[in-house]
């Protein structure tokens, strides 16, 4: 029977993040993906100006509503990019409404990086997106987003394995059973993520190479990878594997063709590469 995911995020019109690379890539892996917008913006936030942005709080309830009526199960419910302090609270009762004894909670708290939040938010959001991830049965933070829902100060580049390690497992005494952290490094030339079983205690890494420039929307192509590697029944350590190969195919395409990276990377192409991760 094919899995189901709810995913929750806004929709960028342009600028492919969020929704825009959610949806197509958990339904290149075969799951049936229903969606929940948190608002649209005709751009994302990330180098455009002057965009426009549409709250769409108000509609969660009377969509869920529906959801209730109609008896909707899940396999999965997935998280990124939500709003306001209003949306986490709404998101954890959608847990508390959706979750069966099977499903799977992925939140990745989109809300910061490079040692900074997004320009939307507060540390009091961060503390509210600590809260929520609490209720998660997988996180996917980045280092500045873990540093900021522990209340550590943020790194830089300056850490080492220790470091890594004593965060995992910090993160997943917050509830998570499995921790994810991207944007790891050890040396100039690597770049990948770290990952927690806190069942069996397991840390695992995987590295791809690093690619120079900043690159907008590859978290959430990451955590949809992750995803859609674990619902294909692909344990911890190769899921974060999938992913991390799937997202710099993504970059390097972007980067070989020079284009603007602002507008996202060319993950549409890379989606076949992804299929044969997935059956691999």
């Amino acid at each position: 029977m094919q899995k189901r995911v709810i995913t929750i995020q806004d929709i960028s019109c342009i600028g492919k993040c969020s929704l825009t690379v959610a949806l197509p890539i958990l339904s290149a892996a075969g799951l049936e993906t229903s969606i929940l917008p948190t608002a649209i913006l005709s751009t994302h936030t990330g180098g455009f100006t002057g965009y426009t942005f549409r709250d769409l709080t108000e509609d969660v309830e009377p969509i869920t509503a529906h959801w209730k009526s109609l008896d909707v199960r899940t396999d999965a419910i997935y998280t990124g990019y939500l709003g306001s302090e209003r949306q986490q609270q709404l998101i954890a009762q959608l847990f508390s409404d959706f979750r069966g004894s099977d499903t799977l909670i992925l939140v990745d708290p989109a809300m910061a990086d490079q040692g900074k939040l997004y320009p939307a938010f507060d540390e009091r959001f961060a503390l509210g997106m600590r809260d929520l991830c609490a209720q998660a049965d997988i996180i996917a933070p980045n280092i500045t987003e873990a540093s900021l829902m522990l209340e550590k100060p943020y790194p830089g580049e300056d850490y080492d394995q220790a470091w890594i390690e004593q965060t995992l497992r910090e993160l997943a005494d917050l509830g998570p059973a499995q921790v994810v952290l991207t944007g790891v490094s050890f040396t100039p030339e690597s770049l990948g993520a770290a990952a927690f079983n806190r069942t069996t205690g397991s840390v695992d890494y995987y590295f791809t190479e690093r690619i120079a420039g900043y690159y907008h929307g590859t978290g959430d192509i990451y955590s949809s990878a992750l995803l859609a590697a674990l619902l294909n029944d692909k344990p911890l350590a190769e899921a974060i594997r999938v992913a991390c190969e799937f997202t710099v195919g993504a970059i390097r395409r972007t980067h070989d063709a020079q284009t603007d990276p602002k507008y996202g990377v060319d993950f549409e192409h890379e989606l076949g590469h992804l299929i044969e991760l997935l059956k691999g």
